[in-house]
């Protein structure tokens, strides 16, 4: 029998990507100066975004020059960080002689840290040169351990990153890179380090892994090794979320979500995004605002979107959400999901919308002369900033992953109703 090469499904290879090894656990972070010690680090640049008043970073400077380990602190990273960080942080660490790097926080500082190891590897090349699958043409990045202090973005255990092109500021864009040789040699989760993570950012994180999570449990990719994970993940966030949000010093929920979140993350790593997170990657580039908050407000509209391509497994997710689906149809049950994702967004604090948050704010942006315009300002829902970022979505890695198919015309409605309407 001879196949004719477009009756293939479009993902006939799927590919399982590796993960770093990872110590996950109470008193994890504890380990970490003689982590670095026995990977052979000698002077590591700390990237973090500061996580000023936690005390955080002084403890693990502390632990780890104990251990021998000479630290260069770079604490300028931005949320969603910016081309800028990176190369800022690449002058730093060719600077100092550095020969390792340790990222401290959640994804940004994970994600520059991953950034600042490609630059250094490719002789200071600029980082939106990245942008993409397997960029790097040099494997040998630096060695680097990535601590979390967030349960949201798992970029601890992945080889994806996330960095805002700052280059042209009348269109900023937000861009993904899925690279094996940026996934980090060790990963450390501890939830001791949750405590201090504010109500508001615990929420917005606890969204990121929900959709890490029902994002590849829906995809086209549909990757059968991928599937157990994700609807687990899934599951703890329906479980965990509000008791780590309002019992903040409450640890089985802390370690409830810190595993929520690296499963998730080993969910997507191979199984894939879709649109929920094209449409945060826009919001974000327009307007600098949390990741996580961005996926909160875009994940019901785009559940709904979804539904009519995957009715069963949206079915599925209801009843990993703890929804009682016994006397509904499929359809019905898929309904209810969407319901439970609304219910869940309302209990923990999420905005309705984009429209009722600001943006936040760039800094100058120093590959340029240019400042952001949009600063401070309401984020719109008119038409011309709905059409930029129905756009921005089409040129986005995670949206081939999505189950139902994207235009720019079937985003407006979605993308209008995200800023200007709520549930």
């Amino acid at each position: 029998m001879v196949i004719e090469l477009n009756q293939i499904w479009e993902f006939p290879i799927k590919e399982f990507h590796p993960l770093p090894r990872a110590k996950l656990g109470v008193g994890a972070h504890d380990m970490i100066g003689v982590e670095a010690k026995e990977l052979g680090f000698k002077r590591s640049l700390l990237v973090t975004t500061g996580l000023r008043g936690s005390g955080i970073i002084e403890e693990l400077i502390g632990k780890i020059e104990y251990q021998g380990v000479e630290v260069v602190l770079y604490d300028k990273v931005e949320s969603n960080p910016k081309d800028y960080n990176v190369m800022d942080g690449a002058a730093l660490y060719q600077k100092e002689k550095c020969d390792s790097v340790i990222s401290v926080g959640g994804g940004s500082s994970h994600d520059a840290a991953k950034g600042i190891r490609v630059v250094v590897a490719h002789d200071g090349r600029n980082i939106n040169e990245f942008e993409g699958f397997s960029k790097s043409t040099n494997k040998q990045n630096p060695p680097h351990i990535a601590v979390s202090t967030t349960a949201g973005t798992g970029s601890e255990t992945s080889w994806a990153y996330v960095i805002t092109d700052t280059s042209d500021m009348e269109k900023p864009h937000k861009w993904l890179a899925f690279d094996e040789a940026s996934t980090p040699t060790l990963a450390l989760d501890d939830p001791l380090l949750y405590y201090t993570c504010p109500q508001q950012w615990t929420a917005f994180c606890g969204f990121d892994v929900l959709a890490h999570g029902a994002e590849p449990y829906v995809s086209r990719l549909d990757f059968a090794p991928s599937l157990g994970n994700a609807i687990y993940s899934i599951g703890l966030v329906s479980k965990h979320l509000r008791e780590a949000v309002y019992d903040p010093g409450n640890l089985k929920a802390r370690e409830g979500m810190m595993n929520a979140q690296y499963i998730a993350t080993q969910a997507f790593n191979s199984g894939g995004l879709g649109v929920i997170h094209s449409i945060s990657h826009a919001i974000s580039a327009f307007y600098d605002s949390a990741h996580g908050l961005n996926n909160a407000i875009a994940l019901p509209r785009v559940w709904e979107y979804n539904l009519p391509s995957r009715y069963e497994r949206y079915a599925e997710i209801a009843v990993a959400m703890g929804v009682d689906t016994k006397n509904m149809t499929t359809v019905q049950a898929a309904d209810a999901a969407v319901e439970a994702a609304i219910r869940l967004a309302k209990d923990v604090g999420i905005p309705d919308n984009f429209g009722s948050i600001r943006s936040a704010t760039y800094d100058k942006n120093r590959m340029n002369t240019g400042k952001y315009a949009g600063k401070g300002d309401v984020i719109k829902g008119d038409e011309k900033s709905v059409l930029k970022i129905s756009e921005h979505i089409q040129e986005d890695w995670c949206t081939p992953g999505n189950p139902r198919q994207v235009t720019v015309e079937s985003m407006i409605p979605v993308v209008s109703h995200a800023i200007n309407e709520s549930y």
